[in-house]
């Protein structure tokens, strides 16, 4: 887990989540929402976030997103 946040991004708790009624998850990056879940995804969602402490959760959402590689896409190119 070291290597995957090197700038401690995820211990800001940018990502967050909210349940629907209807089972849809809606997750949101400070506080704007940037994706809805529903189905089975949300179903694998619900199931991995709650086993998940606060930093994997974190995590699991920015994978989720995909805002996860910002950084590391640059230093890949220049190789």
């Amino acid at each position: 887990m070291n290597d995957t946040d090197k700038r401690n991004r995820l211990q800001e708790e940018c990502f967050s989540y909210r349940v629907s009624k209807d089972n849809k998850v809606c997750i949101f990056w400070h506080e704007k929402q940037v994706m809805i879940l529903k189905g089975k995804d949300s179903q694998k969602f619900l199931a991995r976030i709650e086993k998940a402490d606060t930093i994997e959760s974190q995590l699991i959402m920015a994978k989720v997103t995909g805002n996860f590689k910002h950084e590391n896409e640059k230093a890949n190119k220049r190789r």
